[in-house]
């Protein structure tokens, strides 16, 4: 649990890891510097299993996280920032899935939670393997604070210097690269705050340009030309260029669904249509439909 001026919220965070089903865990908290009383409420619980750790002067969301997986001594590591809250069965589901050796890396389905109005929002996950990995050509398919993984995977393959506002997301595909076996558990076992103060709320101009260059990297390290990269495009270039991408896509990663492949379509395709909404739905499913069926017969 990296923290960082995270007094407001840190003690749910906490305490939703000790309440949770699964008793076999060590927590550690790194306070990046704070100003606040991080340091302090990370200090107050007396649970043995609470290890708290300090940087005196912030050094980032990269290095915390870096640091806090060379003090990790299990089997898996699992991510839970300072602001949002775990259910209680999340790390005995989860541990449990890593324990058939069937993947490597298992995030869940969550909340998102509204902090200035309070409403609750169910998210929309893909969940297998070749859906996780396909999806990351647009966005990131896993919610960070929702993962958990072998240990390994992060001792080997770090956070990336100069991606604080979406390391996680550049760490992904570069596992996905590396042969990692993803999947995301059909069950809502997250809360995750969305509020004002998050770096991925106050960056979000640095944000779009870094996803950008990681999405290119990662199309062309998937052996496609990233001049194909999903982004808004009218009807005649997208339905050549659109199709042609998908298609390519699928060869690589076997067993994309449909539901996947027309998530990734939609980027093609400009938003506010209007009385064209149906019409571009329409040629978002038969597209994605097409591509998906020839893709099963590869």
């Amino acid at each position: 649990m990296p923290a960082f001026n995270a007094g407001q919220y840190l003690g749910e965070s906490v305490q939703s890891i000790l309440d949770q089903t699964y008793p076999h865990f060590e927590l550690l908290i790194l306070d990046d510097g704070s100003s606040d009383d991080t340091y302090a409420i990370a200090k107050s619980f007396g649970d043995a299993r609470i290890r708290v750790l300090r940087h005196e002067h912030n050094q980032g969301l990269v290095i915390t996280r870096n640091d806090l997986v060379k003090a990790a001594k299990g089997k898996y590591i699992a991510f839970l920032d300072a602001d949002d809250i775990a259910l209680p069965d999340r790390l005995k589901a989860q541990v449990a899935l890593l324990e058939t050796n069937t993947v490597d890396l298992c995030g869940t389905d969550h909340f998102t939670l509204n902090a200035l109005t309070g409403k609750l929002k169910k998210s929309k996950q893909v969940h297998s393997n070749a859906d996780i990995r396909a999806m990351m050509v647009v966005a990131s398919p896993l919610c960070n604070p929702s993962v958990t993984g072998k240990a390994e995977l992060f001792t080997q393959n770090t956070f990336e210097t100069g991606t604080d506002v979406v390391e996680d997301y550049a760490l992904w595909q570069k596992l996905s690269i590396a042969g990692c076996r993803f999947a995301n558990l059909k069950a809502n076992l997250l809360i995750y705050r969305v509020h004002a103060s998050q770096i991925s709320q106050n960056k979000l101009t640095e944000k779009l340009s870094v996803v950008a260059k990681h999405q290119e990297d990662y199309i062309a390290a998937l052996g496609i030309d990233p001049q194909l990269r999903p982004r808004p495009l009218n009807c005649f270039e997208r339905l050549r260029i659109a199709p042609l991408f998908l298609w390519q896509l699928n060869s690589v990663i076997h067993g994309v669904s449909i539901k996947a492949n027309y998530q990734i379509y939609a980027r093609f395709q400009h938003r506010g249509n209007g009385l064209w909404t149906p019409l571009t739905r329409l040629e978002r499913l038969l597209v994605a439909m097409i591509v998906t069926i020839a893709g099963s017969r590869i």
